[in-house]
């Protein structure tokens, strides 16, 4: 059984084969120029989408292309994440102070508290004993 490809491949040649002919046994070069005008004819109607393929060259631009906005969204991504890093250290330093703060405020008011709590056991004491 004979392959699409191979089919193909016959089809064409038979083409090629079938044009070489008539061009061989064509007796001027109008007749010639003719059979070729005809042929390129018959190529653009049966690969009409010919403009719309990619050749090598285009995929070779839109590989450069695509690494070149690659490369761009890479660095954009470090200099957002060193951004990011940067916010996150200052807000950990924030953060620290505030702690820090808030933890020297409650010290202050426990220390009244037992201040308070020690005058009040005291003067309860005092009027017990006293």
């Amino acid at each position: 059984m004979i392959s699409t490809k191979e089919g193909q491949r016959k089809g064409t040649m038979t083409h090629v084969l079938d044009l070489y002919d008539r061009l061989t046994s064509a007796t001027d070069d109008r007749t010639r120029g003719r059979i070729i005008a005809d042929a390129f004819a018959e190529l653009e109607l049966r690969y009409s989408n010919l403009s719309e393929v990619a050749t090598r060259t285009h995929l070779s631009e839109t590989k450069l292309k695509l690494i070149k906005e690659i490369e761009q969204v890479r660095s954009e991504l470090k200099e957002t994440e060193l951004r990011l890093q940067k916010e996150i250290e200052k807000v950990k330093a924030d953060l620290s102070i505030q702690i820090k703060r808030t933890r020297a405020n409650i010290l202050q008011w426990s220390f009244m508290f037992w201040l308070t709590q020690f005058a009040a056991i005291v003067a309860i004491l005092w009027r017990v004993w006293g």
